[in-house]
């Protein structure tokens, strides 16, 4: 059962409101100021969905969303008024309100509303993805089950005012999952700013993070600020902290405990108040005992430990992935955006991608300079394995013509290899295998019919799959036959 918070300084709204909520099975809670409000906040579990007037004496509507989105930016607020105009509905928008309702509140519109905004999408394979727009250059999607429990894990701690510790391989995503901490805490409104501790020497890493006082050093003739003060009521992100020099991860943890920390040459201490982020992508347990990253430091740290999936793990996402960084890069780069077309969409998901998002990023955008996809695929099958050596010193040798010729042959083989693997993913269920390779159920049936996909009748029984290319049996991954 839902529960609601009912906002507003007429006590008869507030009367009726919760009698019409209350008939429609709601749990309503009623506070009838903006500074009520967020006492109430403050002292229950936060509710689903607040119904706020915008016209109140003291803190009006608009400040009490303000305040309300920083103490929970991903509340739910619908706006009451009954002299809304558009500069408040404007301003109501950009503050984070989801919708707004006129008065006199008519029924069948309020519950109509409500239904709207507390509908919860749900995560079926028609609709696996999770999107979030991040900056021009940056975007997070979950479409796969271990990003969307990653995804999940990130709303939880957000809001958390603690560190947290991201990991994960080189190129699976660390920035990105930083900068969606940020933008979904309530320092969303002030900086994100990322430090890369590999790439600065040790002398200047101290000063770039503490700032310094004038005279600190030859060349310091004025004093600067550093990172940390630049990002206070914000976020940092102190990637490769595992490169950190032992001398600095001291006086880390100093800021970390006390939130005080002196500019190099100064005797005052300067107090910030700034979320800190780490990754690494590096074995921890291998680092701690190198000596490279201190155990106190690392107990810090990892309050939170958000852990990045490689994308072979998630290769539900790397057509989505495609096709955003394909509308992004033709975008930049002034160009039309290429398709993904079946035979390179069948070598992308055999591809290990062992550089993970980079590496995918970086084919993409070769992909859109060069047009030629039988090529890409051509050179991703010649990585992953999917033809014998033979054949791929064919395909080094042969000119553009025999190079297309080979790529179609093997076409039959490849396709009937990835919907076998999908359906054994999915233990069967074709609706979901047809999401996966992003294909139509149709297209799904027509293609398994064709390649005779039978499904095996006992748990040891692998998947035979039959092309009238291929009359000779082919052994396929995982023990499967192409016959």
């Amino acid at each position: 059962m839902p529960n609601l918070l009912v906002v507003d300084d007429d006590v008869m709204m507030l009367r009726y409101l919760r009698t019409v909520l209350e008939c429609e099975h709601y749990q309503v809670a009623t506070a009838a100021s903006g500074a009520e409000a967020l006492q109430e906040l403050r002292r229950r579990p936060l509710p689903d969905l607040v119904l706020l007037d915008l016209l109140m004496p003291g803190m009006d509507g608009l400040e009490t969303l303000e305040h309300l989105r920083k103490v929970a930016p991903l509340l739910k607020v619908i706006m009451l008024s009954g002299a809304i105009g558009a500069r408040e509905v404007v301003q109501a928008m950009k503050l984070g309100a989801h919708d707004y309702l006129c008065k006199p509140v008519v029924q069948a519109e309020l519950v109509a509303t409500l239904k709207a905004c507390l509908e919860i999408p749900q995560r079926t394979p028609g609709n696996p993805e999770v999107l979030e727009e991040l900056d021009s250059d940056s975007f997070f999607l979950a479409a796969s089950p271990a990003m969307h429990k990653v995804y999940d894990q990130i709303q939880r701690i957000a809001e958390v005012d603690v560190p947290v510790l991201i990991t994960g391989e080189s190129g699976t995503g660390k920035e990105i999952a930083s900068l969606l901490l940020h933008k979904l805490s309530s320092r969303a409104q002030k900086k994100f700013l990322k430090v890369n501790c590999a790439a600065i020497p040790e002398d200047l890493l101290e000063s770039e993070l503490f700032g310094y006082e004038a005279g600190a050093f030859t060349g310091a003739t004025h004093s600067k600020p550093g990172q940390f003060e630049l990002a206070d009521r914000g976020t940092i992100l102190l990637d490769e902290i595992a490169e950190m020099p032992p001398r600095l991860q001291a006086k880390l943890l100093q800021v970390l405990q006390e939130q005080k920390f002196f500019r190099l040459g100064s005797k005052s201490s300067v107090t910030v108040n700034t979320r800190i982020l780490a990754a690494t992508n590096v074995d921890i347990e291998d680092a701690i005992k190198q000596g490279k990253l201190r155990l106190d430091l690392y107990y810090r740290l990892n309050a939170f430990n958000v852990c990045l999936p490689p994308l072979r793990e998630r290769r539900e996402e790397v057509a989505p992935l495609f096709r955003h960084y394909m509308k992004r890069l033709a975008y930049l780069y002034k160009l039309p955006p290429r398709a993904l077309t079946d035979g390179l969409l069948r070598a992308c998901m055999q591809h290990a991608w062992p550089g993970n998002l980079r590496e995918l990023h970086n084919f993409v955008k070769r992909y859109l300079v060069l047009g030629d996809d039988v090529a890409m695929a051509a050179e991703l099958f010649s990585q992953n394995g999917a033809a014998d050596r033979n054949t791929i010193a064919r395909m080094q040798g042969a000119n553009s013509s025999d190079l297309k010729k080979m790529v179609r042959e093997m076409k039959g083989e490849a396709e009937a290899e990835a919907i076998a693997q999908a359906l054994e993913q999915t233990n069967w269920n074709r609706k979901q295998a047809a999401s996966l390779l992003n294909i139509s159920y149709k297209a799904l049936i027509y293609k398994s019919r064709q390649y005779g996909i039978l499904r095996p009748k006992a748990p040891s029984q692998k998947l035979v799959t039959m092309s009238a290319a291929s009359p000779e049996p082919v052994r396929l991954s995982g023990g499967q036959t192409l016959s």
